[in-house]
């Protein structure tokens, strides 16, 4: 039975269907079928409300099952396809990735104990790199196979990883590092089965239990295996560091956010702001339209100090908050595998944000989260009407390179006190998070009129960001990184140079292994510095290749909270550094000289890299043409910075040429 709108002798518009069963849809119609957005209610008492196509659940919907339990994510043709949140009615939840019905993806299962599993998983078993967790912070990281184990039951896969106990401690630990340390199985765990996700057998040791799934969404039930125990070899005498429990006490930069600081006010609106805006829109998991891209698409929500319908008291003055384009950057945060939750507690938790001392010479200030993983910057309205003008562009951009190296934009906001000025900024990320210390960075446009810090040696420490001339090294990378740059580079490149950017910046950061954390973590022997001469070449390829082994074997870590793999093109980059002397790098600047000619003091040194391109948001307007006319009766026009975006991204891509080679 239906009642409703009709066209054509079809229904179509807003209507409501009834099965002699019990069912009903309430909802859209088109052309005689369920088309938009409804509530399917079964005769079970299951409820999905969400989008349809053809008369099936297709799009973002949330189903509430009659045992208790609910799905709320991405739909195709009926089925989980995408990604999704299930919710078991005993507390169990999974978020991650789906494919047709099934648990399939990276993604996160948590158990109402605590335990929990982050990693690949392959037809709802766990395949491939994955992370499992215990409460007491213990942790197994390894690879989940599909082998089975010939002395155990069918359900029991081998693991080759390694097991980290909680709190354990080792002596003689370099000096500035605390945390956890690692004990290598001599022998694959088994992995048994067990809800809950853990079992204790045989002398205390913890196992891990994979699950299994009747291919619906419902529970994952698993069988146990007795005393399914792991063998141990050389007690607790071959350690490797843990690189997710460790801290390090190096230098941060900035001055923490605290009551009394001037902008203090400043980042209590900053992150009631992000908070309303990212709760509002967290569920919005529409498809992008043509109108969510255009500048007239900002809104401004009122923030009273004693709060309002739709924001909450708080102790600031009373302020306007205006977002620019959200729907778009919410699917760019989607993109970047951002999650909202993740987002919104770095930003907008307890822990305040750092500001960083000394401002660009552009008047922007610089905001780090606590963890490190996101920056904000404040910018001039000119700057934000590039980005928007540049947002479907850019947007196209980061879809299809994902290894993109230009700035991840996050957001673009804007905080207006009552009777005060306006603060716009913008929301990044930070090239520069990472489990390794960052000690030299560099800020590389190509140019070379002023491009050096003109600070004494013992001035410069890991928070100061040198200049091209202050550059005396080259980066070897292995064939297949250096090629994917190069291209990379180009394509970015072209982009900026389609959009008439210039200015931008290649910021590269560079982590130097000492010998005590390289032999910690892959248990070889110390390799730091090549003098040249008396090098085995043997001992030097297998060295090589270790370093990717060992990235390799962390690169699980990234696994948590949907991040990208540990080695990617910008981040976490195994190369060497090969010192070359201050004149040649002046060279490269002004490319009058041959990167294989280059002059050399003949050190070498294993470095991991940190690098992208950022300050995309100058065009070439008046100001900069200039700049440029100004500049040029005074110096070599082809040393400056302002200079047309086409000769800009020439020079630019020619002096990455030069710095960057290939390892062979």
């Amino acid at each position: 039975m239906y009642e409703g709108d009709w066209k054509k002798g079809k229904a179509s518009g807003k209507g409501k269907f009834s099965w002699p069963s019990g069912a009903t849809f309430e909802g859209e119609f088109k052309s005689g079928r369920m088309e938009g957005t409804g509530t399917f209610i079964g005769p079970d008492g299951d409820t999905y409300r969400g989008s349809w196509s053809g008369d099936q659940k297709h799009g973002y919907g949330v189903k509430h099952y009659s045992n208790g339990d609910y799905y709320e994510g991405q739909w195709k043709r009926n089925f989980q396809d995408g990604r999704g949140r299930y919710v078991w009615s005993n507390g169990n939840e999974y978020i991650g990735e789906w494919k047709n019905g099934i648990i399939h993806g990276r993604g996160v299962l948590v158990w109402n104990n605590k335990n929990r599993f982050d990693g690949n998983w392959e037809n709802s078993v766990p395949k491939g790199q994955g992370v499992f967790t215990w409460p007491d912070g213990s942790c197994y990281m390894g690879s989940w196979s599909n082998d089975l184990c010939s002395n155990a039951s069918s359900k029991a896969q081998i693991l080759n990883g390694t097991f980290y106990p909680a709190h354990s401690v080792r002596v003689g630990i370099e000096e500035g590092w605390k945390g956890c340390f690692s004990q290598k199985l001599s022998a694959p765990l088994m992995v048994v089965g067990e809800e809950g996700g853990v079992a204790v057998a045989g002398g205390g040791k913890k196992r891990i239990c994979v699950w299994e799934s009747d291919g619906e969404a419902g529970d994952i039930t698993c069988d146990i295996i007795d005393n399914a125990v792991f063998n141990q070899e050389g007690g607790f005498q071959q350690f490797r560091r843990n690189p997710c429990c460790f801290s390090g006490e190096a230098k941060k930069p900035g001055v923490t956010i605290s009551k009394g600081h001037k902008n203090y006010e400043l980042m209590l609106n900053l992150q009631l702001g992000i908070r309303h805006s990212v709760g509002k829109h967290a569920s919005n998991l529409r498809l992008l339209k043509l109108s969510d891209f255009e500048s007239k698409e900002k809104f401004w929500t009122r923030f009273p100090s004693q709060g309002s319908k739709i924001t909450p008291p708080h102790q600031s003055a009373e302020f306007w908050w205006k977002d620019y384009n959200p729907v778009v950057f919410r699917h760019l945060r989607q993109l970047f595998q951002v999650d909202p939750a993740d987002y919104m507690l770095a930003i907008c938790g307890n822990d305040a944000l750092r500001e960083l001392s000394s401002p660009g010479k552009s008047g922007s200030f610089f905001y780090l989260t606590k963890d490190d993983r996101f920056m904000i910057k404040t910018v001039k309205k000119s700057e934000v009407k590039v980005l928007i003008k540049m947002l479907p562009s850019y947007y196209q951009h980061i879809c299809r390179y994902e290894n993109s190296l230009v700035t991840k934009f996050y957001g673009v906001h804007c905080v207006k006190p009552v009777g005060g000025v306006k603060t716009r900024f913008i929301v990044m990320g930070n090239l520069f998070c990472s489990e390794y210390r960052i000690h030299r960075r560099f800020d590389l446009k190509g140019s070379s009129h002023g491009r050096t810090m003109n600070k004494l040696k013992g001035d410069i420490d890991e928070t100061t960001t040198l200049k091209d001339l202050d550059l005396d090294y080259k980066f070897r990378l292995q064939t297949n990184w250096y090629q994917e740059l190069i291209k990379q580079i180009d394509r970015d490149c072209e982009f900026l140079e389609t959009e008439r950017i210039m200015d931008y910046s290649l910021l590269v950061g560079l982590h130097f292994r000492d010998a005590t954390s390289t032999a910690d973590k892959i248990g070889l022997s110390p390799f730091l510095l090549r003098t040249g001469k008396n090098d085995s070449y043997k001992n030097e390829k297998f060295m090589r290749g270790c370093r990717f082994l060992e990235a390799e074997l962390q690169d699980m870590d990234r696994v948590l909270s949907g991040r990208k793999p540990l080695i990617r093109l910008g981040a976490n980059m195994p190369a060497r550094a090969e010192r070359a002397a201050r004149r040649s790098v002046d060279q490269y600047t002004r490319g009058g000289l041959n990167s294989q000619t280059s002059s050399r003091s003949g050190e070498t040194y294993e470095v991991v890299l940190y690098f992208g391109i950022i300050d995309i948001l100058q065009d070439y307007d008046l100001t900069k043409k200039f700049e440029h006319a100004y500049k040029s009766l005074q110096v070599d026009p082809t040393s400056i910075s302002a200079v047309d975006p086409k000769l800009y991204s020439k020079r630019f891509r020619d002096f990455v040429g030069r710095i960057f080679v290939e390892d062979r």
